[in-house]
C-alpha cells in the first residue's frame, strides 16, 4: 500500500490572479497529477492533500504576500482534483509534517511507499519531501507532478532531492533542454518593445489569433527547434494552438519557412526575440559542425568547443554539434541533452601535476570508469612518438588510441607527424592503438591530413564549430483573426513550405 501526498494544489496557487499563483509551470501538472491520483486510487492507496490554511495575521506574510488564509476560497482544492477521495489536512508550514498529525497516520498505515506531487517543488514538495525521508520512508517524486514559479528553483530541488535527500525521481523530461529557463520565461530576455507590446495590448484588451512564420536569412543545418518548441509548448494556451515545424538536423534554405505559429498573440508575443535567438546560434554551430562531419567522411568528430563559448550556451553549442553528426562532445550538459555519454580522457593539467605522460595516465587507468576508452594525450613532455610508445608498452592492450595536441609553436600536428607516430606504434607491435587529433582542426585541414595519406582514427574540433557565425532568423506576423497580412517586401498570408509538420 502507498500513500499519495498531494501538495497545495489549491486555488490559491493555482488560480490566476491570486497573490501566488504559480504560473503556467503550475498549471501544465494538473492534468499530470489528476491521472496519478486516478491511478493510485485505483490501486488502492491512500491519498492526503496537504492545503496551506493561515490565519490573517500569519507570520509567514513578513515573507511572502498574505495568502490561503482560512475561510477564502484560495484554500480550496482546485475543481480538476477535488472529486478524489482523500483526507484533508491543513498546514501552515512548508513541511506537511510540521504541526499536523500526517506523522501519525502514516505511522498507523505502514506505507511501503510515499508518493509526492504538488507546488512548490522548491519549498513545500521538498520540506516535506526532506521529512518524509528523514522518518526512513521510501519516497518517489513524478518530476512531471511538480512545480514551482521559478524554474531555476525547481531544477535545484529536483537535483537536491534526489542526490542529496535519496529520493527517486519518475517521469523526468528526457534532456533539460525541455524546461525553459525562468529568465526566458519571465521576458528578461525579450527585446523590451515586446514587453511594452504585450503590455499595450493588454490595456486595450486585444488579443488576436495571429499566425507568425520564422524564416532564416541563408541556408545552414537547422538547430535549436527542440528548445523553441519546448518554450512554445510552455507558453501557448493548450485549447488554442497550431505550431508547424522542420525538425532540428535539416539542411534548410535561405528564406525558407522552418516554423509556423498559429495562438492568440499575446500568448508567445513576448518571446520572439528567444525564439530567433534558440535557432540562430544553434544553426550556426549545427552548420560548421555538419562542415566538419563531411569533411572527415567515416572518421569520427568530437566537439572539443566548450571551453570557447559562454558557460551558460556551452551545452546548447555541443548538442547542436551532435544533431549535425559529430559522434561526441566534451561537455557533460551537452551530452546529457544528446542522450550521450561525454567525450573526453586527461588534460595537459594532470600530466604537467604528475610530472611524467606515463604515471599520469596509468593513474587515469586506474581511477576512471572501464568505459571510457583510454586515450593518452602524448605531447607534453617528450616527442610525440617517443612517448606514444612509452604509454602504448604500459598500457598494452588497454590503450585505445593516443592524442596529438602539439601547439602551434611546434608547428602544430600535421600529416608527417601523424605518419611517425604511427610507424613507430606499429614498430612496436601496436597497431590496435589509434590516433586522435586536435588542435586548431578545419573541413580544410581534415581533408589535407586525407589527402597526404596520414591515418587519423578521430578529430577533435573546437573553435571551428564554436566561433561560427550565427545563422540569422527573422520572424514576421503573416496573419492576425485570419486576415492576410505582412509588412511591406514581405507576402501575405501563410507561406506554404511543404516540408512544415504539425508538432503542436
Amino acid at each position: 500500500m502507498k500513500a499519495v501526498l498531494v501538495i497545495d494544489m489549491i486555488r490559491g496557487f493555482l488560480d490566476e490572479g491570486c497573490p501566488l499563483y504559480c504560473g503556467a509551470a503550475a498549471r501544465r501538472i494538473v492534468e499530470p497529477v489528476r491521472k496519478l491520483l486516478e491511478r493510485e486510487t485505483a490501486a488502492g492507496s491512500n491519498i492526503f492533500f496537504l492545503c496551506d490554511h493561515h490565519t490573517p495575521d500569519d507570520l509567514e506574510f513578513r515573507m511572502f504576500p498574505p495568502h490561503c488564509v482560512a475561510g477564502t476560497s484560495e484554500v480550496e482544492i482546485i475543481p480538476e482534483l477535488a472529486s478524489f477521495p482523500g483526507d484533508i489536512i491543513p498546514k501552515t508550514r512548508y513541511s506537511g509534517f510540521y504541526g499536523t498529525d500526517l506523522a501519525e497516520r502514516l505511522a498507523a498505515l505502514e506505507p511501503e511507499k510515499i508518493i509526492i506531487c504538488g507546488v512548490c517543488t522548491d519549498i513545500c514538495v521538498m520540506h516535506t519531501a526532506a521529512d518524509a525521508r528523514n522518518r526512513d520512508y521510501p519516497v518517489e517524486v513524478p518530476a512531471d507532478c511538480v512545480a514551482s514559479f521559478d524554474e531555476n528553483a525547481h531544477r535545484f530541488a529536483l537535483d537536491h532531492l534526489e542526490r542529496v535527500l535519496g529520493v527517486t525521481l519518475t517521469g523526468k523530461p528526457p534532456a533539460e533542454k525541455s524546461i525553459p529557463p525562468a529568465e526566458v520565461l519571465s521576458g528578461e530576455t525579450a527585446d523590451v518593445y515586446f514587453r511594452r507590446t504585450i503590455d499595450i495590448l493588454e490595456q486595450e484588451n486585444l488579443d488576436p489569433v495571429a499566425v507568425m512564420e520564422v524564416f532564416p536569412n541563408r541556408p545552414g543545418v537547422l538547430g535549436g527547434m527542440e528548445e523553441a518548441l519546448a518554450l512554445l509548448r510552455t507558453v501557448l494556451p493548450e485549447d488554442s494552438r497550431e505550431v508547424w515545424a522542420v525538425p532540428d538536423g535539416t539542411p534548410v534554405e535561405a528564406r525558407e519557412v522552418v516554423l509556423r505559429i498559429k495562438a492568440p498573440y499575446r500568448s508567445y508575443g513576448l518571446y520572439e526575440t528567444a525564439l530567433c535567438g534558440m535557432l540562430a546560434h544553434p544553426t550556426g554551430w549545427a552548420t560548421a559542425a555538419r562542415a566538419c562531419v563531411e569533411a572527415a567522411g567515416d572518421i569520427p568528430v568530437i566537439s572539443f568547443g566548450a571551453r570557447h563559448v559562454h558557460p551558460s550556451v556551452a551545452g546548447v553549442m555541443d548538442h547542436a554539434a551532435v544533431l549535425a553528426g559529430c559522434a561526441g562532445c566534451s561537455s557533460g550538459l551537452g551530452a546529457r541533452l544528446a542522450g550521450i555519454e561525454p567525450s573526453g580522457t586527461m588534460p595537459h593539467a594532470l600530466i604537467l601535476i604528475v610530472g611524467d605522460t606515463v604515471k599520469a595516465t596509468l593513474m587515469f587507468d586506474a581511477h576512471t570508469p572501464q568505459a571510457v576508452p583510454r586515450v593518452s594525450l602524448v605531447d607534453t613532455f617528450m616527442e610525440e612518438a617517443e612517448e606514444s610508445l612509452r604509454v602504448a608498452r604500459a598500457l598494452g592492450e588497454r590503450l585505445h588510441s593516443v592524442r596529438l595536441d602539439t601547439p602551434h609553436e611546434l608547428g602544430g600536428v600535421t600529416p608527417e607527424l601523424v605518419k611517425c607516430v604511427r610507424k613507430t606504434l606499429d614498430d612496436g607491435g601496436f597497431r590496435h592503438v589509434g590516433i586522435f587529433v586536435s588542435g586548431g582542426m578545419t573541413p580544410a585541414r581534415m581533408k589535407a591530413f586525407f589527402a597526404a595519406g596520414a591515418p587519423v582514427n578521430g578529430f577533435g574540433v573546437g573553435s571551428y564549430i564554436s566561433g561560427a557565425a550565427p545563422v540569422d532568423f527573422t520572424a514576421d506576423l503573416h496573419e492576425v483573426n485570419g486576415r492576410a497580412i505582412a509588412k511591406r517586401g514581405r507576402t501575405p498570408g501563410v507561406t506554404p513550405n511543404p516540408r512544415l509538420k504539425r508538432v503542436v
